[in-house]
């Protein structure tokens, strides 16, 4: 009972098709159903912007998907509009099971993006994940969806910081690899005590 499985930003506009498409990142829902029959707990997260968030490149004039601008918080990668709250794309993908404990919604605050799913790029704003796995008595996270190097990454890697033991299932996820991106966060998912499976 001190397990649980998180499932993370598994929607459309992150598939094949989608706004902001993952290679392959619909081949992880097969996989990710049947692993939810293992745990007591499951938890989604789903990324859930207002339109016009300030890290979609459209709300920048003079810049285009993936380049990076400074925000308050630190350096932010600019992305195409997705995951726009109510839309097709920020649903679900419809082969998902969401027969979950606790959905999480992340990236809400128009002035933050939110890659976590423990707090926003800030660091320092909480969605109230890791108050709801205290008072579960969950020690243990299993990381599975998309993207690996980014939502992710960004998610081990502040449950670790948390001290919550993680293990990332890399067949039920898929990469972005913007740059480099995945062998850099794969190196420090390890660094920081991260298990892959």
């Amino acid at each position: 009972m001190t397990e649980a499985l998180i499932v993370i930003d598994v929607q459309n506009d992150f598939c094949p098709g989608g706004a902001l498409a993952v290679p392959d990142g619909d081949q992880v829902v097969a996989p990710i159903n049947a692993m939810m029959q293992q745990f007591d707990t499951v938890i989604l997260t789903q990324d859930w912007h207002p339109s016009g968030h300030s890290s979609f490149a459209s709300s920048h004039p003079g810049h285009g998907p993936f380049d990076t601008t400074e925000m308050p918080y630190g350096q932010q990668v600019l992305w195409p509009d997705h995951c726009v709250q109510g839309s097709s794309g920020a649903a679900f993908h419809s082969d998902l099971r969401t027969d979950g404990d606790l959905i999480i919604r992340k990236g809400f605050r128009p002035d933050v993006d939110s890659y976590s799913a423990f707090f926003e790029n800030d660091q320092t704003t909480p969605t109230g994940l890791e108050g709801y796995l205290r008072s579960r008595g969950i020690t243990d996270l299993t990381m599975v969806g998309l993207a690996t190097d980014f939502c992710v990454a960004f998610s081990a890697l502040d449950a670790r910081r948390l001290n919550f033991s993680v293990r990332v299932v890399l067949d039920a996820c898929r990469a972005i690899d913007l740059d480099g991106s995945l062998s850099t966060q794969m190196e420090n998912m390890r660094q920081r005590g991260v298990k892959f499976a």
